[in-house]
């Protein structure tokens, strides 16, 4: 898992994927973040991706490095509403903290649950990594 948090947060921005009734979504996200041994990203409950995942927890997360190389991760996501969970990715991200508080109804982090990365590149067979 440690890998696939380095591939993303080196890649700084990663896509993620959601299903919208019948019609794929794709957004860009930057937050990613280690929280008591599982990975997690953040969005606001407002959003359509909170709706989305709620509706459907499959998603799709996919970046590419500046060396070549990009990853595709499938898992379910999630949600932790602890406020403890809440904090760590915004210490993590303190840029967040003016629009997001830890105790608010708006902030929302996710965990990927059975989680299948894959690590592909044009040089070498692709790399599985299941956490």
């Amino acid at each position: 898992m440690r890998e696939v948090y380095d591939f993303l947060k080196n890649c700084e921005t990663y896509y993620l994927a959601t299903v919208d009734g019948a019609k794929p979504r794709v957004r860009p996200f930057g937050t990613v973040d280690i929280f008591e041994g599982k990975l997690y990203f953040q969005t606001g409950k407002v959003k359509n991706v909170s709706k989305q995942i709620h509706a459907n927890p499959n998603v799709e997360l996919c970046a590419m490095s500046a060396e070549g190389k990009w990853i595709r991760v499938e898992a379910a996501a999630v949600e932790d509403s602890r406020v403890e969970a809440k904090q760590h990715m915004l210490d993590a991200y303190p840029m967040l903290k003016d629009r997001y508080s830890a105790a608010d109804d708006n902030t929302q982090v996710f965990y990927l649950k059975d989680a299948v990365a894959t690590i592909y590149s044009f040089t070498a067979e692709p790399r599985v990594i299941k956490f």
